[in-house]
């Protein structure tokens, strides 16, 4: 990691010490604030590395046009780890000392603190996780990433595929990445009539993968999920699921480097795994009209120059650079409120993987997330492949007061997070579940069966 860590602090660095107003040519800023170093690096590190590619290819195209001028793009990122005081000072940096006009960030838990101070200056910012939206953000979008209810899209694939496999044990971290995945996972398997038998919550960035996996194998499962732990979990619950002789699926939210767990497991224990983010030379993208520019060219020049390092956000803070780019072009300006209507206009835009539309307000409090099909990919041969493009609005349609219901359950409602009384909702039609109280979710490894 030496070498990709210098790099990521090198366009810190230098990012931080450029300002836009140079003599010769016009310019303009975005933010990047996400891990690039710790445990989550993963889920931010490689999507600088995207959208350094995203800015060699508008630069070398002339730039983006504003108002009839051509400006040079210039990415300004800054580390925040998953650490909520290094996100608000990054925050700061980039939006007074670099005059950033976009923020990208992870979000998450490294979010909570910012909410207040980027609404308050109308920082347009983006994030990768739904979860983080509330009615009291409107300069926060999630124009890419509907984690977690994409995770449905597997879900009902393997029930549909495979319907023999019933009996599934899930474990999740307890954050604000984990506890909502944990949400859409257990409304995705009652809808699609698994059996839970055993249910494993561990701190987050601190899980013994051997016992987790032990207490999860203890009920006899077929399916083994790993919801969105992050990619240091993933591998070594992976690992241990192989050393304690698990043959069954194993379904996760994301693969990261999934060729190591491959060398250090076996192909054939890895074949059929189960996730959701493509390598974007897949087949299956070339065919399909949809947004992003060129997969297999950016696939191509981010192998080249990254070697080793896609994963499942390497082109995800590009997709949202991309339509903030034809957005800031509709509107003739990057102000944040002219850029957000654009966005929004008519309620649908085309993003990654295809038509999609702004909803969310049911769950998050406003419809600032951006939603359509998503690849449900399985390791086959392998190699990563497309299986099937499920959609996230149509399962919504059917399965969304339950997933309300959960999310409720581990409070993760927006209402909740902010202590407030549940509002009214459109559709109360649900079906019959009880409720099950979860015990603290800062609480140490807890693990409750199920007949």
């Amino acid at each position: 990691m030496t070498g990709t860590s210098s790099l990521a602090q090198r366009l810190a660095v230098n990012g931080r010490m450029r300002r836009l107003d140079t003599a010769n040519e016009k310019r303009i800023a975005v933010g990047f604030l996400a891990p690039l170093s710790g445990e989550v690096r993963s889920w931010g590190l490689p999507g600088l590395y995207g959208c350094q590619i995203w800015a060699d290819q508008i630069n070398a195209s002339g730039g983006m046009m504003i108002g009839h001028k051509r400006h040079k793009v210039e990415i300004l990122a800054e580390d925040c780890g998953y650490d909520p005081d290094c996100a608000l000072a990054g925050a700061k940096r980039l939006v007074q000392d670099g005059d950033i006009r976009f923020l990208m960030m992870l979000g998450g838990d490294s979010l909570h603190k910012l909410r207040p101070w980027l609404n308050e200056r109308r920082i347009l910012t983006s994030t990768l996780l739904p979860s983080d939206l509330s009615p009291d953000t409107p300069y926060l979008i999630a124009p890419s990433e509907a984690h977690p209810l994409f995770n449905v899209t597997a879900v009902n694939w393997l029930a549909r595929n495979f319907p023999d496999l019933k009996r599934v044990a899930l474990c999740s971290q307890t954050d604000e990445m984990g506890l909502p995945s944990l949400a859409t996972y257990r409304a995705a398997f009652a809808a699609d009539g698994f059996a839970v038998t055993n249910e494993v919550l561990y701190p987050n960035l601190d899980g013994n993968a051997e016992e987790i996996v032990a207490a999860l194998l203890a009920s006899a499962p077929q399916i083994l999920c790993w919801c969105t732990s992050h990619t240091p979990m993933v591998h070594a619950l992976t690992e241990a699921a192989f050393r304690q002789g698990f043959t069954g699926q194993i379904l996760s939210c994301t693969a990261d480097g999934y060729r190591d767990l491959i060398t250090k497991t076996s192909t054939e224990f890895m074949e059929g795994f189960l996730f959701q983010f493509p390598d974007f030379d897949d087949p299956a993208l070339q065919d399909k009209s949809f947004f992003f520019n060129h997969p297999a060219r950016f696939f191509s020049e981010y192998e080249h120059r990254f070697p080793g390092s896609w994963g499942s956000v390497s082109w995800e803070y590009a997709a949202t650079l991309d339509l903030w780019h034809m957005a800031v072009q509709k509107a003739g300006t990057a102000a944040a409120v002219s850029v957000l209507a654009a966005l929004k206009h008519g309620g649908f835009v085309d993003h990654a993987f295809g038509h999609a539309q702004w909803l969310g307000a049911d769950y998050f409090g406003n419809d600032n997330l951006l939603a359509g099909d998503w690849p449900v990919v399985r390791i086959l041969g392998g190699k990563a492949r497309i299986v099937e493009f499920g959609s996230v609005p149509a399962w919504l349609d059917s399965h969304g007061a339950r997933l309300r219901h959960e999310m409720e359950r581990l409070g993760q409602m927006w209402y909740q997070r902010q202590g407030k009384k549940a509002p009214p909702i459109r559709d109360t039609t649900m079906e019959t579940q009880p409720s099950i109280p979860l015990a603290s979710a800062a609480s140490a490894l807890r693990s409750t069966e199920v007949s």
